[in-house]
């Protein structure tokens, strides 16, 4: 097995650990035993469980970029594919966080360590939304002034309303389409339009 592929294998089985028993229930010798590694072998790729509790998350993080990077090359109009990036983003983190069971409650009591990992995370986000403002802007979509400061912006509204989503305190009891609905009017407002146009 390649160097990838072990630190792969360890990190899935951590992420397993975690979301059955939860982060602090669970020892580095469980996850060497439950991954069929040596512990030696364990903590040659992770000094600690703070490591492997960062991977785990890092590698759920990663998994939503590529969502993301999917979602911002599809050959749709600006404004409706800004709107799925938000909402995959949201859907996406919230099933990330209730699949993964006790993690759930570790997101938000631990959200400081959450904030470690993502930085290149936010980084890249802010790149995919900058790109498909920069898209909207050339084709007369968006009037957009300052071009960095809108990606961020964007960027800052849908972190900040992650936890209160996943909580269910913002958009409880809406069908998605009416979710949908009420977060494209805002955004839309913001930029200066009133629709989203769903053809090319």
């Amino acid at each position: 097995m390649t160097v990838s592929k072990t630190r792969a294998k360890l990190v899935d089985v951590a992420r397993q650990l975690f979301a059955k028993t939860g982060v602090e229930n669970t020892t580095m010798n469980d996850i060497a035993l439950a991954s069929k590694k040596g512990r030696r072998t364990l903590y040659t790729y992770f000094k600690s469980k703070e490591d492997i509790y960062m991977a785990v998350v890092e590698s759920e993080l990663d998994i939503l970029l590529d969502t993301m990077k999917r979602v911002s090359e599809k050959d749709i109009y600006p404004d409706a594919k800004l709107m799925e990036m938000i909402c995959t983003h949201l859907d996406t983190v919230k099933e990330v966080v209730f699949r993964n069971g006790t993690l759930r409650a570790d997101f938000f009591r631990d959200n400081w360590r959450v904030e470690k990992v993502r930085k290149r995370f936010d980084a890249n986000e802010v790149l995919l939304l900058k790109d498909v403002l920069r898209e909207g802007m050339e084709k007369g979509v968006f009037h957009i002034d300052d071009l960095d400061m809108t990606a961020q912006i964007v960027h800052y509204c849908v972190k900040g309303v992650e936890a209160p989503y996943i909580r269910g305190q913002i958009g409880a009891g809406l069908d998605s389409s009416t979710r949908d609905a009420y977060v494209t009017r805002m955004v839309m407002g913001a930029l200066g339009k009133e629709r989203v146009r769903e053809t090319m």
